[in-house]
């Protein structure tokens, strides 16, 4: 059984910068400032990471947990505000091939199971994937509400992977962790994963190269060779 945690921005979609807009949004709301996370890079970490360097940046001063909490529930509040409007200025988009790749893999249930690896907190991320009609593909996952490094959620989400197949234990040469950024490839790699970087979000070609993921791929689009790289045999053709 091979499974696959896909990183959710910039992987499976595009969603205008929602994100980012309603964490400033919720960071001046809680705090009553008018500083932002503007100048930060959010890509590729986890939103605990990201929530506390915000709340940081704004602030001034080190978070507490109640800080994070605080700044989590009036995001998630606020997130499908922004959702829809990158939906209404058509800046929410999936990421090309990676609609057909998911229905080929799903129709795959007894040799691979898809999962979420992914630095969104886990209503965070089901918000932003709702318009792509791309939640069901993913039963289990690990999520930036798991841990505040991200390889450790990752296992989190192997962890959980195990309970829903029923499965006693699992291969780490059979986890293949899906990202747009460097830090995708090192989560994965750190967790002892092989990693399949995708050249459909927020890093630049080089980057991808740099960080020496098992895999490279420009986008979804061949599905066959995703297939070949999961180790995965070609349906055989329907006879007439």
């Amino acid at each position: 059984m091979k499974i696959v945690l896909f990183d959710l921005d910039g992987t499976l979609v595009r969603a205008g910068g929602a994100g980012r807009k309603a964490l400033n949004r919720a960071v001046r709301s809680v705090f009553g400032v008018r500083k932002d996370c503007g100048e930060l890079n959010l890509a590729g970490k986890t939103d605990l990471k990201n929530f506390e360097e915000a709340i940081a940046h704004a602030t001034g001063r080190a978070p507490s947990r109640r800080d994070i909490d605080r700044v989590h529930e009036e995001y998630v509040r606020i997130l499908p505000h922004y959702v829809r409007v990158a939906l209404r200025a058509r800046r929410y988009e999936l990421t090309p091939g990676i609609r057909r790749l998911l229905r080929v893999l799903a129709a795959r249930p007894g040799e691979v199971a898809l999962g979420l690896g992914t630095g969104n907190m886990e209503r965070g991320a089901r918000i932003k994937l709702e318009p792509s009609g791309l939640n069901g593909y993913f039963p289990f996952g690990g999520y930036g509400s798991d841990a505040y490094h991200r390889h450790l959620l990752l296992k989190k989400g192997v962890a959980r992977a195990k309970r829903h197949l029923g499965l006693r234990r699992v291969d780490p040469k059979d986890v293949f962790i899906v990202g747009d950024t460097p830090l995708d490839v090192a989560a994965g790699r750190q967790a002892g994963y092989r990693t399949i970087a995708v050249g459909t979000g927020f890093s630049t070609w080089k980057e991808l190269v740099r960080s020496k993921p098992d895999r490279l791929a420009r986008d979804f689009r061949n599905v066959k060779e995703w297939l070949r790289w999961l180790s995965l045999k070609p349906a055989a053709p329907k006879k007439r």
